[in-house]
């Protein structure tokens, strides 16, 4: 019998606050923590939650993340110009390549989807 391609996720253990590095700061104090809830090392895919206290930090993905927010309102604003504002119920994708900055408005929680 072949293993099952059904998983459940059980809930996962919320990892430490840690603030954003300084590098990427640009304005305030955030705290981040991550919860994995799935990984499969093979496909390069995982599955999680996260949350985030109130401030600015730079991004720049080189991974692919579907993300759902659950709580919260945050702006993200790309380099190019692009800017999306989310609250809860919101569902987006940021792409390999993608670099501008996150703001956390008020507490998120989002889930998401990474495939790097």
């Amino acid at each position: 019998m072949s293993p099952s391609r059904l998983v459940a996720l059980a809930p996962g253990v919320p990892g430490a606050w840690e603030p954003v590095p300084t590098e990427k700061l640009v304005s305030g104090s955030p705290q981040t923590r991550t919860t994995l809830l799935y990984a499969n090392e093979a496909e390069r895919l995982y599955v999680g939650e996260w949350q985030a206290t109130p401030g600015k930090w730079r991004l720049s993905y080189t991974e692919w993340e579907y993300m759902r927010i659950l709580e919260g309102r945050c702006i993200v604003e790309g380099d190019d110009g692009s800017r999306l504002e989310a609250g809860p119920g919101a569902c987006f994708v940021i792409e390999p390549g993608f670099t501008g900055t996150w703001e956390v408005l008020s507490d998120v929680r989002k889930s998401w989807v990474i495939r790097e």
